[in-house]
């Protein structure tokens, strides 16, 4: 998809990318409240399994749909993909929608908005790990170890319960962790895809997948009366369709003019601004100290994780290299 010479300018001008890159993580951060307070609106019992699948598959179809809109009406060819890419692309809706969403909706139902944006950033730390692993030139370093732990302290510390115990449920918080490792694989093969795919092209095609099946799978064993629909309903809905699409718009409109971990450095926004947002719109909720010191190291990982580092003056160790690698593979 090409663009306009001034709007490259404008995507790589450094004071709009960190403007564009922190707005974008707002919108990301903003789905914590803006879900718990559908849930609430809409009158979805906590256990409805089957009315959170369809809210999510609602949503998502709908975010995809916008999607394949957008690249219709700029680059109709991009929609276009081959049937040896179909199979992976199922793979990753139901990956990166079906299955994602399903643990972080439900997950987001039996926990607080506050935990749930700092355990949501376990998908970026899984990344990183898991890269270890998958890739020969994405090695783990004394910098990316130093940002795992204190993202993953940081999650500890946010299950800390008053009694000096750890508050963990497997269908709260489990969930939680389990949609940010299904995000984690879902983007090794988002990544893969993208060099035959535009990344447009394929998140409105990974999304309507994913929706889709859930929408066959929940709308048939939907109750009568799970969900509620009024004004204030429908307006969260279409908010939350807004963000997920502008937001995935702006972004990797950023990631085609920046390198990715110059522009994924400013993710330790999403779970400060969904811990502030959750604290400032949901009842009961309350910034503690315990809470603080977890958004502190999470956010503290996810910058160790992703700043740039400069070469070192004998070339060796291949730190530079490194941070090169892991910026094209993130």
């Amino acid at each position: 998809m090409k663009q306009p010479r001034n709007t490259s300018r404008f995507l790589t001008n450094k004071l709009w990318v960190i403007i564009i890159a922190v707005f974008c993580s707002i919108l990301w951060g903003s789905a914590f409240p803006v879900l718990k307070v559908s849930y609430e609106e809409l009158g979805m019992a906590g256990n409805d399994l089957t009315a959170k699948i369809v809210f999510a598959g609602m949503r998502f179809m709908m975010a995809g749909l916008l999607l394949l809109v957008i690249v219709f009406f700029t680059n109709r060819n991009a929609l276009k993909i081959s049937w040896r890419h179909w199979p992976a692309v199922i793979g990753l809706g139901l990956l990166s929608t079906s299955l994602q969403y399903f643990f972080f909706y439900n997950g987001l139902a039996h926990t607080s908005g506050m935990k749930a944006a700092i355990l949501n950033s376990s998908g970026t730390f899984f990344v990183v790990f898991l890269a270890h692993f998958i890739y020969g030139d994405d090695r783990l370093d004394w910098r990316k170890i130093v940002g795992l732990v204190a993202g993953f302290g940081g999650i500890i510390l946010a299950n800390w319960g008053q009694d000096a115990s750890l508050d963990f449920t497997f269908f709260g918080e489990g969930f939680m962790l389990l949609s940010g490792l299904a995000a984690a694989f879902g983007t090794f093969l988002s990544k893969r895809l993208t060099a035959d795919i535009h990344p447009f092209a394929l998140t409105g095609w990974q999304m309507f997948v994913g929706s889709l099946l859930m929408l066959v799978i929940g709308a048939p064993n939907l109750a009568p009366d799970a969900m509620t629909f009024t004004i204030r309903g429908w307006g969260l809905l279409l908010y939350a369709v807004f963000l997920s699409a502008a937001a995935f718009a702006l972004w990797t409109s950023l990631l085609k003019y920046n390198k990715a971990g110059e522009v994924t450095l400013y993710k330790f926004v999403v779970p400060v601004s969904g811990t502030i947002l959750s604290s400032l719109f949901l009842p009961g909720e309350h910034l503690s100290i315990m809470t603080f010191a977890a958004l502190v190291l999470v956010a503290a990982g996810i910058a160790a994780v992703y700043i740039p580092m400069p070469r070192m003056k004998n070339g060796k160790g291949s730190v530079a290299g490194s941070i090169r690698q892991h910026q094209k593979s993130s």
